[in-house]
């Protein structure tokens, strides 16, 4: 994610105004990265987060519950040398991921001095480190000794100092001369981003894409084909108006979820994925980890079982495609009659030890000559026995392969459907409804019901279209069954996206012919809870309830139905959200 500097800087300048001059009323630290500072003010103060986290490292204010576990040794060190003093100041060294912030505190005896709070957002690398007044360090959340790195030691008494300066320039201060000095060298020959990304220290690739995007038309832009006085004036205006000059919270969606985020317009994409401004940086975060966060949360709770289904789907797969092959192999057996009627037909010409009958085929118009390889072990009745007795085998194993394929065709449907509603799986309950589907069917092995708390059955996602109809989308198979076959009307309108693997969709008619809005509100609605959901026109099929029937003995979620028309729809991300009844 491009939280570069410019984008830290963008943060801070958000924080400042809000967060100097508060007292810090709470210290918690809901995981072993992340640290949150309750800070009260005139202005409302609010609930910092500080985050370490290899992966996700940020700070801003957050409005999220998390957890409020017991206290390990380090927030027990933040409360005993913060609680009550008040943030000073925020600063952040130019165009560099890191922000000191200064508290005005009180030592042992009573007597005040300041103490720093530095949040180091580096990567894997990425530190929360406590100083004194004197700039020696008290403790910090990864203590570094000189095995770990002989450049910098992070250890407990060391005195602190800043990560050594990148080799770049700062934006900011660049001059328009410079630029041209910068483009003038031989090592200038490449692409533009790759460029910016080598020489001005701030920028994350999704920012010098942009640039290039902006100048050139596309994201990859040689330098060489460009006009060295026009870039280095464009870059001297767009370096001018970088953070804090120039701010706006914007958060990139692709495919119904958060992507990405920046503190700019973004073009590069065109329509492929979905800007959308944010009142504040915060909220953008918070937003985004949120959604990330718990996206990745569920994504680990489903792991082994979307693994166990996954390994079943495949197999299967296979399984359908060695049949396929055996029941193509059966098609020839005609022959295999054929040349057993021959081989009758000459039994007078033929010895026990040949190899090889030549005779004339009766069943080619022309009579021509055919070769048919005998097994010398055997006599000629035997002989024309075997063909016989092929024959009847392939004939035979093609009924039963063609009941094998049929049914495997439909455990792959199934299986594909079960894969696709575990990544539709918003929560716990949820997963746990699937599960106990999988163990119902005997796909997976019932899990100890003593360690599990009894929930309430999950309902269907409720939606209400733009003309005041209700509709409802299944969660998973038995909640589609449910729904489709025993909670809806018989005037209701059924929708499923047609040969992908999806929902059932229900529009609650109440004995009104529901209009083509809603009719197609409900279409795409079924086309984004499927698998089709980066698709366009996408065919949807269309049937009141009392057209749907289940076969005796199928799988869940699975009905039949014969009268139906068809829309084509092409999903809207945005459109569920809108739509969405709490």
């Amino acid at each position: 994610m491009p939280f570069d500097a410019m984008f830290l800087t963008a943060v801070a300048a958000e924080l400042r105004p809000a967060l100097v001059g508060a007292r810090v009323d709470k210290v918690q630290q809901p995981a072993r990265d992340t640290v949150v500072l309750q800070l009260r003010g005139r202005d409302g103060g609010g609930r910092l987060l500080l985050s370490a986290n290899g992966n996700r490292p940020r700070v801003h204010l957050t409005q999220a519950q998390l957890e409020n576990p017991a206290p390990p040794m380090f927030c027990m060190l933040l409360r005993k040398h913060l609680a009550g003093g008040r943030l000073a100041g925020i600063r952040q060294p130019a165009a560099e991921r890191m922000l000191d912030l200064t508290f005005d505190c009180t030592d042992e005896l009573g007597v005040p001095c300041r103490k720093h709070l530095i949040l180091e957002l580096v990567g894997r690398n990425s530190n929360l480190i406590l100083t004194g007044p004197d700039g020696r360090i008290l403790d910090c959340l990864r203590r570094v000794d000189f095995e770990m790195s002989e450049l910098r030691q992070l250890l407990p008494g060391l005195f602190y100092h800043e990560p050594p300066r990148q080799d770049r320039s700062i934006p900011q201060e660049t001059t328009e001369a410079g630029l041209l000095a910068l483009l003038s060298r031989p090592d200038a020959a490449m692409r533009l981003d790759k460029w910016l990304l080598a020489h001005f220290a701030g920028l994350s690739p999704l920012i010098a894409r942009e640039l290039s995007f902006r100048f050139a038309g596309e994201t990859d832009a040689p330098i060489p084909t460009l006009d060295p006085a026009r870039l280095a004036a464009f870059l001297t205006a767009e370096f001018a108006a970088l953070p804090p000059v120039q701010m706006q919270p914007m958060l990139l969606w692709k495919d119904g979820a958060p992507t990405d985020f920046t503190y700019r317009d973004i073009r590069q994409y065109g329509g492929y994925l979905r800007a959308e401004p944010c009142e504040s940086f915060s909220a953008l975060l918070d937003r985004f980890y949120t959604e990330t966060d718990h996206a990745e949360r569920m994504r680990q709770r489903s792991q082994t079982l979307r693994k166990a289904i996954s390994n079943l789907h495949e197999r299967t797969r296979r399984k359908l495609e060695l049949q396929r092959q055996e029941l193509e192999a059966t098609h020839d057996r005609e022959q295999l009659r054929r040349q057993g009627d021959i081989v009758t037909a000459n039994l007078h010409a033929i010895t026990r030890g040949q190899t090889l009958l030549r005779a004339e085929d009766f069943y080619d118009e022309n009579l021509r000559e055919i070769e048919i390889p005998l097994k010398p072990n055997l006599s000629p009745q035997q002989n024309a026995a075997r063909f016989y007795k092929d024959y009847a085998r392939a004939k035979h194993a093609e009924q039963v392969l063609t009941q094998q394929i049929a049914q495997g065709e439909i455990e792959e449907a199934y299986l594909g459907g079960v894969l696709e509603e575990l990544a539709r799986a918003e929560n716990e309950r949820d997963l746990s409804e699937i599960r106990a589907e999988l163990e119902a069917g005997g796909y997976v092995r019932p899990a100890d019901r003593r360690k599990q708390v009894k929930q309430q059955p999950s309902k269907p996602m409720h939606f209400r279209s733009s003309d005041g109809f209700d509709i409802f989308v299944g969660r998973n198979n038995r909640q589609n069954d449910q729904l489709s076959l025993k909670t809806a009307r018989r005037d209701d309108l059924w929708l499923h996206v047609q040969k992908f693997h999806g929902t059932h969709v229900i529009i609650a008619c109440a004995g009104i012919q529901p209009p083509d809005e809603t009719i197609t509100e409900a279409a795409e609605l079924a086309a984004y809870y499927s698998e089709a959901r980066e698709g366009q026109n996408v065919p949807v099929d269309v049937t009141p309830v009392r057209f749907l029937r289940k076969p005796n003995g199928a799988k869940p979620g699975m009905v039949v139905y014969d009268r139906y028309r068809t829309v084509l729809v092409t999903p809207d991300a945005a459109l569920p959200a809108r739509l969405r009844v709490e």
